[in-house]
C-alpha cells in the first residue's frame, strides 16, 4: 500500500499485487491521517480480491495493524528501515508500490490534480494503470520514437 503527497490538497491511496499492477484506488482529503485513510483502501482491496498479507511503509503503523488483523483477516506487514542504515537503500516490497506509483504520475493528466471530484481523480488513475499495460513492452519505445503518431496524446 502506498500513499501518493504529490496533489496538493488529496492523498492517493493505491494498493497493487506483488507485480505492480493497480488493485485498488482510494482518494481522500489532505486532512485525513495516512492509518485513517488506508482503511477505505483495504477495504476495497479485500472485497475485490482474496488477498490476505499486505506490506506497507513506517506511515501506516499503529493501530491499523491490529485494525486490519480483527476486522479484515489480513497481516498488515510494515517494512521499516534497518537502524544501521546510512544513505539509500531498496526495502523489500515497498519499491513494488512506489514503481507503480512513478509509472501512474508519468501520465501528464495525474502529475497535477485538476479534477474536482475525487471519484474523477480516481478514474483517472484507472485510466492511467490501464494505457500502462496497454503501452508496456516495445509497442512503448515505438510509441515514443514517433511523437507524432495518433497514440501520442494518449502518453
Amino acid at each position: 500500500m502506498f500513499e501518493g503527497k504529490r496533489v496538493n490538497g488529496r492523498n492517493r491511496f493505491i494498493v497493487t499485487d506483488t507485480l505492480g499492477l493497480l488493485v485498488t484506488v482510494w482518494i481522500l482529503a489532505a486532512s485525513w491521517q495516512d492509518r485513517d485513510g488506508a482503511k477505505g483502501a483495504l477495504l476495497a482491496a479485500v472485497a475485490a480480491t482474496p488477498m490476505r498479507h499486505v506490506f506497507a511503509d513506517q506511515g501506516f503503523a499503529g493501530r491499523l495493524v491490529g485494525w486490519a488483523a480483527a476486522m479484515l483477516n489480513l497481516t498488515l506487514d510494515i517494512v521499516r528501515e534497518p537502524a544501521d542504515q546510512k544513505g539509500f537503500a531498496v526495502h523489500p516490497r515497498r519499491w513494488v508500490v512506489g514503481r507503480s506509483m512513478g509509472w501512474l504520475m508519468g501520465h501528464r493528466r495525474l502529475a497535477r490534480d485538476h479534477e474536482r471530484r475525487p471519484e474523477t481523480s480516481e478514474d483517472m488513475i484507472r485510466w492511467a494503470a490501464c494505457v500502462r499495460l496497454t503501452l508496456a513492452g516495445p509497442a512503448d519505445q515505438v510509441i515514443r520514437c514517433w511523437p507524432n503518431s495518433l497514440l501520442a496524446p494518449v502518453l
